[in-house]
């Protein structure tokens, strides 16, 4: 491997020291329409090999953007397609570093030809193997899908560039006015990336992410010795209803919580942490953003996003295919009402009960506010496959406040009246209590005693075992 290219200090930076082994160094383009010489392309722009992250096996592509600009062409598409070959018959996942001005004109159909065989490839290795890309310069138009194709997107973000059509391209835009090719549009308006970083801290950041995955679907959750305490208590969950992003980091062993998609969506929190040593994926309600010094920076409303469900349904779905328990924290009064969520509400919220209702891994949902409504329910309830259900004991779990439901229920009769019926409600259906006393809370638990308690459930569901209907797969 070239010592001197970007992209070898790239995979140098990434995997551990001594450790990465090239395939293919040899390959060079076969083409030579328009004057290209097979000798010009060394490794045909692109490095690809093999190393270990922190003693686990991963197979690693990187695009030399030194040659030819990086452009994909037939035998850089069949290096890519070969590593992913590998990765497949010996279970371990693939990590591409994306650094490329896109398709080389100068094959044409040959490589048109070469996007799709990668395609197909990323399409076939889907809840297999994980796969994580990450966007260092340009990236563009098809070769936007290599990201998208895969489970997790980094991005750089001062430099690099991801688009399907050059923000200069787009109809009535200019790059001043909005650059959609930027890691802040894609992270924040598209919800495609998940994490955005310099270069030295996304390399580290996608290497504590493999420390969370197994290397595939047959291995089941990645497991480590815990050396936190299991029966930790922690009064000052009681505070962190709001920011679940902090409650999830409090949870975790030795409070390692690795949030994605961060910027997008956030009314709703993603990510993974280590209960008792295993990975489990978190998904939780946000009603506050905190900063780092723990004060409300910014308020959210208690409800679901078309972009919250979204985002929530494809981790959960992930967090399926690779046998990973799910975690939700939930703190929800109802649905996002604007006129523009109106459009997408629907669809994004069936999307996440399919997610929950059909994932068939562990379970655990801890209601640590509000439980409201339907929005409660598409939040991992019992209703919908929750293999446990906890609350804590101020918990509000009902149909709706019960103010508002008095005043439908008594409607045009005074406000004595509706204030004593309200306070009824709230005392008859609208807490933790009557809730478990119907069978929908199987445990109330103080907010302290939290971690101990869900620990708990997951080791008690960790042979967990359950059919779905025999089918080719669903269709929501």
């Amino acid at each position: 491997m070239s010592t001197t290219s970007k992209a070898s200090q790239r995979i140098t930076a990434l995997l551990d020291d001594n450790s990465f082994v090239e395939i293919g160094a040899l390959v060079t383009a076969r083409a030579t329409d328009f004057n290209m010489k097979p000798g010009e392309t060394p490794s045909d722009g692109c490095i690809t090999g093999y190393g270990v992250i922190n003693g686990k096996p991963v197979y690693v592509y990187s695009q030399d953007a030194s040659v030819m600009n990086g452009t994909i062409g037939e035998m850089h598409a069949k290096k890519i397609s070969g590593l992913y070959d590998l990765a497949m018959k010996t279970g371990a996942p693939v990590i591409g570093l994306i650094d490329s001005a896109g398709l080389r004109l100068q094959e044409g159909t040959d490589a048109l030809d070469a996007f799709g065989t990668v395609y197909r490839r990323q399409t076939l290795a889907s809840g297999v193997i994980p796969q994580i890309t990450a966007v260092l310069g340009s990236c563009g138009g098809g070769l936007a899908l290599f990201p998208t194709l895969t489970d997790f997107t980094f991005m750089e973000k001062k430099d690099a560039k991801l688009f399907v059509n050059a923000p200069n391209a787009l109809d009535g835009n200019v790059i001043t006015k909005c650059d959609s090719s930027s890691a802040q549009f894609q992270s924040e308006e598209s919800g495609i990336v998940d994490v955005v970083a310099g270069e030295e801290e996304l390399l580290a950041k996608i290497r504590d992410l493999v420390g969370f995955l197994p290397s595939n679907s047959s291995e089941g959750s990645d497991m480590v010795e815990c050396t936190d305490d299991l029966n930790r208590v922690n009064p000052e969950l009681a505070g962190c209803a709001g920011d679940t992003s902090v409650a999830l980091s409090i949870l975790a062993d030795n409070s390692d919580f690795f949030e994605v998609k961060a910027g997008y969506g956030k009314d709703m929190v993603t990510g993974f942490l280590k209960l008792d040593g295993v990975t489990v994926g978190a998904v939780a309600n946000r009603s506050e953003i905190c900063d780092e010094e723990g004060k409300v920076a910014e308020k959210l409303d208690a409800v679901l996003s078309a972009e919250g469900c979204e985002k929530a349904a494809a981790f959960v779905n992930f967090c399926d295919a690779f046998g990973i328990p799910v975690l939700t924290l939930t703190n929800v009064k109802g649905y996002k009402a604007t006129v523009c969520s109106e459009k997408r509400i629907a669809k994004a919220a069936a999307g996440l009960t399919y997610a929950f209702a059909n994932a068939t891994v562990p379970k655990v949902n801890v209601v640590v506010g509000k439980a409201l409504g339907t929005a409660a329910v598409v939040m991992n309830s019992k209703a919908i496959g929750a293999d446990i259900t906890m609350a804590w004991p101020e918990a509000q779990i009902g149909t709706m406040e019960g103010r508002l439901a008095a005043k439908i229920m008594y409607d045009g009769q005074g406000a004595d009246v509706i204030n004593e019926k309200a306070a009824e409600y709230d005392a008859l259906q609208l807490n933790a209590l009557s809730a478990a006393r119907r069978g929908h809370v199987d445990q109330i638990v103080e907010a302290a005693d939290t971690r101990k308690y869900v620990i708990g459930a997951f080791e008690m569901l960790f042979t967990k075992n359950e059919d779905r209907p025999a089918k080719k797969h669903g269709t929501v």
